[in-house]
């Protein structure tokens, strides 16, 4: 079967209306009372055809976010990891921050205790992949000698990326650039003070 390309534009279409449906939706009524007709009523679609594509809101709304937060997010290489780290999670909070996409990505959190689908989800579609680019990210900072040899990757990245998740789940004041900065700063000096740490404790003791 040959999908013609009038075909392919319609989907798109579709589905770009079914995902601004359902952040607009989120922003007007909050994410607990957004529903699937509610989506299909706004998108001018029907119920059909997003269960065609998607199992639940939940998974709507997570590629609307998912879409969002890579767009808000780029692992930018300037050639100063500091730098970049602070483009990088700046984004981060400011999307956060910003209706819709905070309240979505918060009811799509509150929702991965109850449906283990949605969790395994949000696991291997946002979580995993974009862990991995940061790491990576922080590997080419390593070859480039701005981060020690034997530093803890996945490790930092958790530091960095804590605080954001904690204050927004908490709904505690956003970070603002000094306080971005300062957590970078502090996580790039423990993992430079980690290595000299474990160099210290590889020299053969004298005496």
């Amino acid at each position: 079967m040959i999908t013609s390309s009038s075909s392919l534009r319609r989907s798109e279409r579709s589905r770009r209306a079914t995902l601004e449906a359902a952040l607009a939706l989120c922003t007007e009524k909050g994410y607990g009372r957004v529903t699937i007709e509610a989506i299909a009523a706004r998108a001018g679609v029907s119920k059909k055809t997003i269960y065609r594509w998607w199992p639940s809101k939940s998974a709507v709304i997570l590629e609307a976010f998912t879409e969002a937060l890579v767009d808000a997010t780029p692992f930018v290489d300037t050639g100063d990891i500091a730098a970049d780290l602070r483009t990088h999670v700046s984004g981060a909070v400011n999307l956060l921050a910003t209706a819709p996409f905070g309240p979505a990505y918060a009811g799509i959190l509150s929702e991965v205790h109850h449906d283990d689908e949605l969790a395994e989800t949000v696991r291997t579609q946002l979580i995993e992949p974009r862990f991995a680019q940061a790491v990576d990210r922080l590997r080419r900072a390593q070859e480039q000698g701005q981060i020690p040899p034997d530093a803890n990757l996945p490790l930092a990245v958790e530091m960095l990326y804590g605080p954001v998740y904690y204050r927004h789940v908490l709904r505690k004041p956003v970070q603002d650039e000094a306080t971005i900065a300062a957590l970078v700063a502090h996580v790039l000096c423990s993992l430079r003070a980690s290595a000299t740490d474990a160099g210290r404790m590889r020299e053969p003791i004298v005496g």
